[in-house]
């Protein structure tokens, strides 16, 4: 979909996003650690908290916590919990999730080709 020059200043600060699609978009994925989360849990499937906390390296427990209750309620990952004692949870991508991948299968290829 082409923007057709929607995006224009408001003020000297901020963007006025007029696409309605395109603000979607950047709504769902906007954040330092969502775009990693996808990457890890599409190329290592379901993943326990810990080792996905552990992957992802400098994330706190509450802003890892925060970031996956965000992308559950935007449907883009599906937690498991088990009722066992210690509690076991999974996370694992969503068929919507999994829509991303390809994207960020792309990025990848445009910085592989782009990084100096």
């Amino acid at each position: 979909m082409i923007l057709n020059n929607k995006l224009h200043e408001q003020d000297e600060n901020t963007a006025d996003i007029q696409e309605p699609y395109f603000g979607y978009t950047l709504s769902i994925i906007n954040g330092k650690w969502k775009l990693l989360i996808i990457y890890y849990l599409s190329t290592n499937g379901t993943v326990r908290y810990n080792e996905l906390q552990r992957m992802i390296g400098k994330i706190t427990y509450k802003t890892l916590s925060t970031t996956l209750k965000e992308m559950q309620a935007d449907g883009l990952v599906y937690r498991k919990e088990y009722p066992q004692i210690p509690p076991k949870v999974e996370y694992s991508l969503t068929e919507k999730g999994k829509t991303l991948w390809p994207i960020l299968q792309e990025m990848c290829q445009w910085g592989e080709q782009n990084h100096d």
